[in-house]
């Protein structure tokens, strides 16, 4: 199964070639931000929230102790945030290697969950997408063992630090009429609340009656998410500040800079990083790196492999040290649980977590969202301000 069908094309200043834009804290090594390892459908008692779909149980686990406030001229931490568009288990164990990958290395991530995966394709008229017909998706609607596998992990992911954000429902991309380019605030309000539905109510749409409840209250959780193929932005933002959301992961082509706030929010966008054997960037996303190689199929010729995963690999590594070296940015990274050209995209970003985690590399933060947002809204305004003035590869020197 992919998590998306329609593909959209954004441009990044690289001239003949294309990224493809899809929708598709504690220092590293520190024992602040280490993982307990929590089996799905481990039991976290709690009090149960409507249906029981999901449950108060608390404050979540394994968080980072309260942000330090940076002093004038003091050099940032190296903050990363891995994130995955979709968040579904569809038996190929990405998302339980994943969890496995961040436990290992003291990461937190971002899991943007896909409202629609967790409502059973018999149930598909529930969902009223705007200008799109009833039960309409651009991606596949899951089996119901594959809804299950999926609520586990979500579940144990919450229990060991890690963020539920948003994918919304259906992924409607493109430029046609139904896509989300074009929904008005009202209706990304529609979409919203829908998500929120099969989220909280999963148990009534599915008549699951084997599985613990999400351990958390979704109204609380959920801070902020990523659009369809990066789409939609503007329109999204004015009902994201309404709803009390802290940031949006939806902007295209962003630059390795500190981040501003857009209407309010905090805007995380994904970046160009370097790309090896290029003179032009990649856009910080799996499927856009794989759209540079081999004309952008998702099964290409195995002997190539080899040499595409190094190429990813090298991306995302030069990503990190370019920050790290110079402006200490906050590096963002988007990914699919997905197996296009053999995984081998899956294994670059597990190499580049590795490396990222390399004890050479002080002050490293794998993060959320949700923990940078934190972050970020402790310092002060004019520390923010000075760090901002620093360009794409700007060496850091303590002065504003």
């Amino acid at each position: 199964m992919r998590e998306f069908s329609r593909r959209g094309v954004l441009g990044l200043g690289m001239g003949a070639a294309a990224a493809l834009s899809v929708a598709g804290c504690s220092t590293s090594g520190s024992s602040e931000s280490g993982k307990v390892g929590t089996k799905p459908g481990k039991t976290a008692k709690g009090k149960p929230i409507g249906d029981g779909s999901t449950a108060y149980t608390g404050k979540q686990p394994h968080q980072p102790s309260a942000p330090e406030k940076l002093a004038p001229g003091q050099k940032p931490p190296q903050f990363v945030v891995f994130s995955w568009d979709g968040a579904a288990e569809v038996g190929n164990g990405l998302f339980p290697r994943f969890r496995k990958i961040a436990q290992e290395h003291n990461a937190s991530m971002t899991f943007f969950l896909s409202g629609l995966y967790l409502l059973p394709e018999s149930k598909k008229r529930l969902y009223r997408p705007p200008n799109n017909r009833v039960g309409a998706s651009d991606i596949g609607y899951l089996s119901d063992d594959h809804i299950k596998e999926t609520l586990k992990n979500v579940r144990a992911a919450w229990l060991e630090g890690h963020e539920i954000g948003t994918h919304f429902n259906g992924h409607f991309g493109g430029k046609g009429p139904g896509s989300v380019m074009h929904w008005t605030p009202a209706q990304w309000q529609s979409e919203i609340d829908q998500a929120m539905d099969f989220v909280t109510k999963w148990r009534t749409n599915t008549g699951f009656t084997d599985l613990e409840p999400l351990p958390f209250d979704y109204s609380k959780e959920l801070i902020g998410g990523r659009t369809p193929q990066l789409l939609g932005q503007d329109n999204l933002l004015p009902t994201a500040r309404k709803l009390g959301w802290r940031y949006d992961a939806s902007s295209p082509g962003g630059l390795q800079v500190w981040p501003t706030k857009k209407q309010g929010l905090w805007d995380f966008p994904l970046q160009g990083m370097p790309f090896p054997g290029h003179s032009f960037p990649v856009l910080s996303m799996d499927y856009n790196i794989l759209a540079n190689q081999g004309k952008g199929t998702i099964k290409g010729p195995p002997a190539s492999y080899p040499a595409w995963r190094k190429q990813a690999t090298d991306a995302y590594i030069a990503g990190f040290q370019r920050a790290y070296e110079t402006n200490r940015a906050p590096f963002f990274v988007g990914n699919h649980f997905e197996q296009w050209n053999g995984g081998i995209y899956m294994d670059a970003v597990e190499e580049a977590i590795k490396h990222i985690a390399d004890e050479k590399h002080k002050d490293v933060r794998m993060v959320s969202f949700r923990q940078l947002c934190d972050w970020l809204d402790a310092q002060d305004p004019e520390v923010l301000t000075g760090l901002r003035q620093l360009g794409v590869g700007q060496q850091f020197t303590g002065r504003g």
